[in-house]
Order: structure tokens, then sequence, then C-alpha cells
């Protein structure tokens, strides 16, 4: 079996090792050539996760068509912003049947989309599609430290494919019919990482981390149930688990992000010391705008979109989420 993985970041090349591990054959894409070459030739990637060894099993090449083309499966682990174009280079190397899962957390701008929905646009047939989330930093997966993750679409037979394909020893994979709600948690998770991020960096404590992280899930529950996901997807893997591991964990990217803002840096400035892309930012901006359609209030996330792009100081939005009046805890969920 092959399973083509469309994305040689830091979690392309950590689930490249997973699946590497189990036997299967790997066609890892890698945008650049050199880094295609040398992931092949020395079973290493220069530019993550630079230490991991990988199996013999897995090689890159520089094209997207060629990664997927005969893939019995192919996983998709590339930024939100080039999810639709690289589903239109997937729409003439894949079969119609063959299952592709999003492991890409965001929402796409303009339209508000989901990044299975976005899948669906350009390749069809829905129930051959799923998403994988969960906490699970390409860190610590690459290094078999035991996590979970759960694997969401709308066909059970699909589902439970994924789910035989990516378990592993140290990787357990979990099922789930709620896509909506898994896909949601991911994106929105981001956000709230960059507001612990923020407060982490200003001093501000534990009681505010938990505050933002706990009032962050009741945000990410009242957007879901408003799109007819299930709330409870909230409180599992996809939820809770990946919204504690990326507010808490130095691997996080978006709180490294959040913790820089505090301090005064930017965006910008973020993106060229990493070289990676902080989804949170984007997010920030689609989650809200895809809340405001449904009429549905995220004080954390609006605020962190004000901070990111609108040029609001610290101190004014520490003043805007504490000026707001108490409300019941669960309106708008239960």
């Amino acid at each position: 079996m092959r399973i083509a993985v469309i994305g040689a970041g830091s979690f392309g090349t950590a689930i490249s090792w997973v699946l590497g591990g189990k036997g299967y054959e790997v066609s890892l894409y890698a945008r650049k050539p050199e880094v295609a070459r040398a992931i092949t030739d020395g079973h290493r990637n220069p530019r993550y996760l630079e230490d991991v060894v990988l199996p013999d099993s897995v090689y890159a090449v520089s094209s997207i068509a060629e990664a997927a083309s005969g893939a019995d499966a192919v996983a998709v682990v590339m930024p939100s912003a080039t999810m639709r174009d690289t589903a239109r280079q997937l729409s003439g190397a894949v079969g119609e049947n063959t299952p592709v899962v999003v492991l890409s957390k965001g929402i796409e701008e303009g339209t508000g989309k989901l990044m299975i929905q976005v899948l669906n646009d350009e390749l069809g047939n829905p129930l051959r599609l799923a998403a994988l989330s969960g906490p699970n930093h390409a860190e610590e997966v690459s290094r078999g430290l035991p996590a979970a993750t759960v694997v969401a679409s709308q066909s059970e037979d699909t589902a439970n494919l994924l789910r035989d394909l990516f378990f592993a020893p140290t990787f357990r994979v979990y099922t789930s019919h709620d896509v909506i709600g898994v896909e949601l948690c991911a994106a929105a998770k981001n956000v709230i990482a960059i507001a612990c991020g923020i407060a982490a960096g200003a001093g501000l404590g534990d009681n505010t981390a938990a505050l933002l992280m706990t009032r962050g899930l009741a945000e990410m529950s009242r957007l879901t149930k408003a799109l007819g996901g299930d709330p409870l997807t909230c409180m599992g893997l996809a939820g809770m688990g990946d919204l504690i591991a990326t507010c808490s964990s130095r691997h996080s990217r978006n709180r490294t992000l959040g913790e820089l803002i505090a301090h005064g840096g930017t965006l910008e400035e973020f993106t060229e010391k990493t070289h990676m892309v902080a989804e949170g930012a984007i997010a920030s901006k689609t989650v809200t705008a895809l809340a405001e359609r449904y009429g549905v209030e995220l004080p954390i996330g609006r605020t962190v979109r004000a901070m990111l792009w609108e040029g609001i100081s610290l101190d004014e939005a520490i003043d805007q989420l504490l000026s707001r009046s108490p409300k019941a805890e669960l309106q708008g969920i239960s």
C-alpha cells in the first residue's frame, strides 16, 4: 500500500514517519526540489524536524500529482490558505473513490468553508473524505511519544479505514461522524492559543490561562452547535485535548506568536523568524467572520483578531474582555 502525504512541513514529516514505520510506502510532496532530494537521499527533512530519521519506505517528490497518482490514500497537510489550489492539483491525480484525509487546520478566507468542504468542492464524493485532528505536536509524534487523535467522516467505512491506516502503537486513533465539530475545533483552538500566549507573555498567571482555555472552549462549543455540529465533540481530542496542548506547549507556534505579540513583536517578525505559518492568525479572521455570519459571540476570538489585525493594544484588549457583562456560563451551548 502506498500513501501520499501532501505537505512536508513538520506534521507532514511526522505523519510520514508514523506511516513509514508501519511499513507503508509513503510518497511525500515537498514544494522545493532540493528538499525533496534531501529527504529521498538522506531520509531527513532539512527544514523541519531535522533530527528525525525517516524510514527507507519514505521518499519525496516536488509534484503534487506525482506524489498522489496511484496512491491508495492521500493525507493533505498543507496550509489552509493553499488548500483549494492543492485540491485542484489533486483532482486530476487521484481516483474518484480514493480516500482523502485532511490534517490541516483552518477555514477558507472569503468563503467560510471548512477544509473538508474545500476538498469536496474540488474532488467530489464526500463519503471518501475525512478530517484528522487532535493534540498531536509533530515534535512528539515523530519521537514515538504516546498520542491520540480523532478521524471524522460522514462515512463510517471511511473513518474506520483511515483509523486502521494511521493507528500505531504510540498513535491511537478514534473515530467520529462529526466532521463539522472536529474541523471547527481544529481552527478555533489556534486562536485561543494565541490569546494564552499573549497572557503568558504579559505575565498574567495561571488563573488567566485557565479562564481563557475554558471560555475559549465555550466559544468553540457555541459555534459548533450553531453550524450543526455536536458540542460534545468539543470535549474530546479535537476540542479540549488539542486546546490544552496548543495553549500550554512550548511546541505551539500559535502560543509562541502570542508571547511575541505581548512583547511588542509582530506577525511579520514571527513568520520571518520561524518560516512557519501560525494558522491561528488567519483563523482569528475566518473563525470570527463565520461566527458573525451565524450570530455567535466570540469575545476572545474577536479580541485576538483586533490585536493582530486592527492594532489595539494589550491594555485595550484586557479592558475589552474584562468589561463585558457576566452571563450564564453555558449560554448558547446547553
